[in-house]
């Protein structure tokens, strides 16, 4: 799921199925089960995989390309290429933010601008917090963190 999260722009070029393992991008699900760490599948009707979200606070050395704070997690977010369009995503969101709502007072991800996904993002809450190639946007959540 971590290499579906990855944006390829239509038309683009495909990235190399070892990009994951890049530190900037394996950092997203290495040694997954730290403190934090919340994360949600989706199935079709077969019981294969189709999508996932998962949010993880990456901080210090470890920052992602979302970083706000400490206390802030980062959200990431996979859905394959023949569900996408279908609801999936905003269904896979909105689980975690129900989830996690009483647990952090933000959670932020990182987002490419010409990523159609941006207007999901904004649908549900999230804020752009600063802005150039890619997008950094926040959703303020009701309750501040107890983690």
């Amino acid at each position: 799921m971590l290499y579906q999260a990855l944006y390829v722009p239509e038309g683009g070029q495909p990235f190399p199925r070892d990009i994951i393992k890049i530190p900037e991008i394996s950092r997203y699900a290495e040694g997954w089960g730290k403190r934090g760490d919340t994360g949600f599948v989706a199935l079709d009707e077969s019981n294969h995989l189709i999508g996932a979200v998962w949010i993880r606070l990456l901080t210090g050395e470890n920052k992602g390309y979302g970083y706000v704070d400490d206390a802030t997690p980062e959200l990431s977010i996979a859905v394959t290429p023949e569900y996408r369009g279908l609801g999936v995503g905003t269904k896979l969101i909105t689980h975690l933010l129900e989830q996690t709502e009483n647990r952090f007072g933000a959670i932020s991800l990182s987002v490419s601008s010409d990523n159609p996904a941006v207007r999901l993002y904004h649908r549900i809450g999230f804020e752009v917090a600063a802005s150039g190639d890619s997008l950094t946007m926040v959703k303020r959540m009701n309750a501040e963190s107890d983690d």
